[in-house]
């Protein structure tokens, strides 16, 4: 064998003293977790249980951060079965309008809502009928987009039969719908109906397999009357929230990166979810520091497209219901969302001129101060809000990102639609926000609690050019008392 042009071309001493020294380990790390110690690069006995214990407090903290979509969609219909929502034959509706008697994450109080799950399992192929002039989307089981219905789907606003076949199946597909497959099994549906509830009634959910006979009717049930949480645990069992997804819906359901993430903790399918007490104290401050690293995420983001201008910040970072830039997962825009909201719709991560929605918010006042219930601000909203139909502001509270629990009123909120505004001379508003209305601003103010903070999404239904152009642009919360 030839060695010609081969000569120099091996590590010097020196250099390979410089390898050997790159890749080994000191015999003492410091670390979050306390100094690992090595002999000679292997881990001393109590290093390897420390490590280990810092491994799966790391795993089940990740956990938290990346399945917040799915055990939120658990939350929620835990919550809508407490209320009588026990199957697709039964949508529950808020009417007129979604109120803070209940804990949801950053619902509106403007417009009229249903929701209900399907379960493909117990159904097979099951038809929704969405009404006419409506805006409705169906979600899987790990809150990934699977279609829009009414004005952004396929039927355009006319009406259209859709039809939703379960993870695996291979029977026949019959004509006349517009069809989709779902990999899991449970599927939230949220539907909302531009001629509020009459046409939100005209929904119809059914199994294909009654459509040779009548189809049961489907049942009504308002959930502003209820008194429930649909929002997901910030404590240990946020993993019993997962493990019930876990089990229920295919292997091949989630990716197998966040899968391996999953299993690492013990959410295996086919497996209880059964840690020991030592497990069991790493998952409880696992979901304490995940719900933590959530909160930074959400309301303290730090990518830049997070940022709107000032301190107003947007939810779908990107302009992607996937998360997605450049062909990478964005996970703390994943996670931003999904801690505060609920819905996954391309029509709400890129909303166009004229059609869908707007969303902004911001926790801090002009000062960069974080707003607090016991003080009083003004938010000035210039004149002509660029808004085919109409904007609003509704108040939230921060630790449950559902709406503020005022005395005053159960809809912590101001809208243009309400007919109750009062305007200044030039057509601009004035909104106040504080724990007593200034004299002769009742109509323009929603309560705050002292002690408490408190946040708020600005939306506008249709927003015009202006809005994405910026040449309209939010003011600050100005503190005045």
């Amino acid at each position: 064998m030839s060695t010609e042009g081969t000569a120099g071309t091996g590590l010097s001493p020196e250099q390979m003293g410089e390898a050997i020294a790159s890749l080994s380990s000191p015999d003492v790390v410091d670390s979050p977790f306390g100094k690992l110690r090595f002999f000679d690069g292997v881990p001393t006995p109590e290093t390897v249980t420390s490590a280990y214990d810092a491994l799966d407090l790391m795993r089940g903290i990740e956990v938290f951060l990346n399945a917040v979509p799915g055990a939120s969609l658990v939350a929620m219909r835990r919550g809508l079965r407490a209320a009588g929502i026990s199957s697709a034959r039964v949508i529950g509706i808020t009417e007129p309008r979604a109120n803070s008697n209940s804990l949801f994450l950053t619902p509106n109080t403007e417009t009229t809502y249903g929701t209900t799950f399907l379960d493909l399992r117990e159904w097979g192929p099951t038809v929704i009928e969405a009404p006419p002039q409506s805006l409705c989307v169906v979600d899987d089981f790990w809150f990934r987009y699977v279609a829009d219905m009414g004005i952004p789907g396929p039927d355009r606003g006319a009406g259209g039969k859709y039809l939703f076949l379960p993870p695996g199946y291979d029977g026949e597909v019959p004509d006349g719908y517009f069809t989709y497959r779902t990999p899991t099994f449970s599927n939230w549906v949220i539907l909302r109906a531009l001629g509020g509830v009459p046409a939100m009634k005209q929904t119809k959910i059914y199994p294909l397999a009654e459509l040779a006979a009548a189809p049961e009717p489907n049942e009504f049930v308002n959930l502003s009357d209820a008194v429930i949480n649909t929002v997901h645990a910030n404590d240990l069992s946020f993993f019993s929230e997962l493990d019930e997804l876990v089990q229920e819906e295919p292997t091949d359901a989630l990716d197998a990166e966040r899968s391996g993430q999953l299993a690492a903790i013990g959410l295996v399918k086919g497996r209880p979810f059964a840690p020991d007490d030592r497990m069991r104290a790493i998952l409880s401050q696992a979901a304490q520091v995940g719900a933590g690293l959530a909160r930074t995420i959400a309301y303290a983001p730090r990518d830049e497209e997070a940022s709107l201008y000032g301190s107003w910040k947007v939810g779908f970072v990107g302009g992607s219901y996937e998360f997605l830039r450049n062909g990478a997962r964005l996970l703390d825009a994943r996670t931003q969302f999904h801690y505060l909201a609920t819905v996954v719709t391309p029509a709400m991560a890129h909303a166009q001129v004229g059609a869908g929605s707007a969303y902004a918010y911001t926790i801090h006042d002009s000062n960069g101060v974080l707003l607090d219930g016991a003080k009083t601000y003004r938010l000035h909203v210039d004149a002509n809000p660029p808004a085919k139909n109409f904007w609003s502001v509704d108040v939230y509270d921060t630790q449950t990102r559902s709406l503020l629990q005022v005395p005053s009123t159960i809809w912590p909120a101001l809208a243009s639609n309400t007919g109750t505004l009062q305007a200044n001379d030039d057509g601009s508003f004035d909104l106040y926000f504080g724990p007593t209305a200034p004299e002769g601003k009742e109509s323009n103010w929603v309560e705050t609690i002292p002690g408490k903070s408190w946040f708020q999404l600005f939306r506008l239904y249709g927003p015009l050019e202006p809005w994405f152009d910026q040449t309209w642009r939010l003011h600050e919360f100005e503190p005045i008392g």
